[in-house]
């Protein structure tokens, strides 16, 4: 029986199991075949094309749109596969609106882009779907690359050497690989457990082996894979959760909303997940936009998002924001947090409101309460358990060229790498590249 948006507190089942079940379909249906040669019949298949630019993986759009409109999504699919081995996540979760869509001809002469982002999702379906995979092994190399971390960077890392003919051994920390696809991704983006199935479909390349439950600094070190292995890649992403400094934040309802989203997408029932009647998301990025379209989806009655400066300074794009306001998310701009009130548990939210001037954020002094049993921080993450010896930039790993750090034999990528975007997308790219500049130098 379900309790209803209105019982008070954090508590699971707020909304019926066929309710939620509705909620967390597709959020973009796939698209059928006609009408995926109608969309790709769109493309100019402009020479310099602007969306390829746009695209940190130089995926060729217009002729994987080509192979499309010729009735070929295997081939097409193919095409995107060779340059981001993580297609067919990427085509759902990034955000192709400030990307390759943005940047698309047909976006700035009708403000309606080619729809790439679900045009590349029915060619990699499409490959995915016939089960066999389409890369081969070159021959073997005798060399091996330890891998840290199984999140996109690892994994598009661990595929290219692979293919390359080098061994790879991917030690990852948590139960199942995938990295921020597995845990920090939406549930209405990725759903019939996607992540897993892409990663076992990576896999068939042969030529890896994934290790869970391997700890850097703890079960593992650099010095010990440095020593036993060829080369070594770090992939090991931002574990640390930045400080919500305003008082009240070691209260009962507080916490990550890194953790929220995890939680939901390891759920087996979301029947039995707890989630507040008042929810409030500090933040604006689109782990803040994730986290609030969750809490609306499993039946929280109001959720705000808290942002400390203005709109257009979100890192969430327009089209997320709207994507927040459609299911019912209020936003809040020009507010930061100053405490959490309650009685042991979070019960009300205090903001004050700021004010930019010369760039230099500053409080106003006026302040507004909010109802909020449940408090979701999403205000960045950090760097943790970055080995000794390793030179740091803004708090990430330092790297030049294709990922290469300040020890010999030892490069980074993804989140946890300085320089780049935190995207899925990006991640990709950074490993994929890193691994090219590994195979030259253990081939030199």
């Amino acid at each position: 029986m379900a309790q209803g948006q209105m019982a008070p507190g954090i508590v699971s089942g707020r909304l019926s199991s066929d309710e939620l079940t509705s909620n967390f379909t597709d959020l973009h249906p796939p698209l059928a075949p006609h009408e995926a040669a109608v969309a790709a019949d769109r493309c100019y298949f402009c020479y310099d094309a602007p969306c390829v630019a746009a695209c940190p993986t130089e995926i060729d759009i217009p002729l994987f749109m080509r192979h499309i409109q010729a009735g070929q999504p295997e081939a097409a699919g193919e095409t995107i596969l060779a340059q981001n081995i993580l297609g067919g996540m990427c085509a759902r979760v990034c955000p192709t609106e400030t990307l390759c869509e943005e940047a698309c001809v047909r976006e700035a002469a009708e403000g309606a882009p080619v729809e790439i982002g679900r045009l590349q999702r029915y060619a990699t379906d499409s490959v995915m779907a016939g089960g066999a995979h389409p890369f081969d092994r070159a021959a073997p190399t005798g060399k091996t690359v330890a891998v840290i971390g199984a999140g996109p960077a690892g994994l598009a890392c661990a595929h290219r050497l692979a293919m390359l003919g080098h061994d790879v051994v991917i030690h990852e920390s948590k139960p199942k690989p995938g990295g921020l696809n597995e845990y920090g991704i939406a549930a209405y983006k990725s759903t019939n457990n996607f992540a897993q199935a892409e990663v076992d479909w990576l896999m068939q390349i042969g030529g890896i082996t994934i290790e869970t439950g391997s700890v850097l600094g703890d079960t593992i070190s650099l010095d010990g894979l440095s020593t036993n292995y060829d080369a070594v890649f770090l992939s090991i992403g931002l574990a640390g959760v930045n400080a919500l400094r305003a008082g009240g934040v070691d209260k009962d309802g507080v916490r990550p909303a890194v953790e929220f989203i995890s939680d939901v997408r390891q759920a087996s029932d979301l029947a039995t997940l707890p989630v507040g009647r008042n929810v409030v998301v500090i933040g604006g990025g689109m782990t803040a936009v994730d986290a609030a379209v969750k809490s609306k989806l499993l039946g929280a009655e109001h959720v705000t998002i808290a942002y400390r400066r203005g709109r257009d300074a979100m890192g969430a794009s327009r089209y997320e924001q709207d994507l927040a306001a459609s299911h019912g998310v209020k936003i809040m701009t020009n507010v930061q947090p100053v405490a959490v009130h309650g009685n042991g548990a979070a019960a009300e939210i205090e903001l004050e409101y700021t004010s930019s001037e010369g760039g230099q954020l500053t409080g106003t002094g006026e302040v507004i309460r909010l109802p909020a049993d449940q408090v979701l921080k999403a205000i960045g993450q950090t760097l943790e358990g970055a080995p000794e010896g390793l030179k740091l930039e803004g708090n990430k790993i330092a790297v030049a060229g294709a990922g290469r750090t300040s020890i010999t034999g030892v490069w980074a990528g993804g989140d946890c790498a300085a320089g780049g975007e935190d995207l899925t997308v990006t991640a990709v790219a950074e490993g994929r590249d890193a691994a090219m500049d590994i195979h030259v130098n253990l081939t030199a």
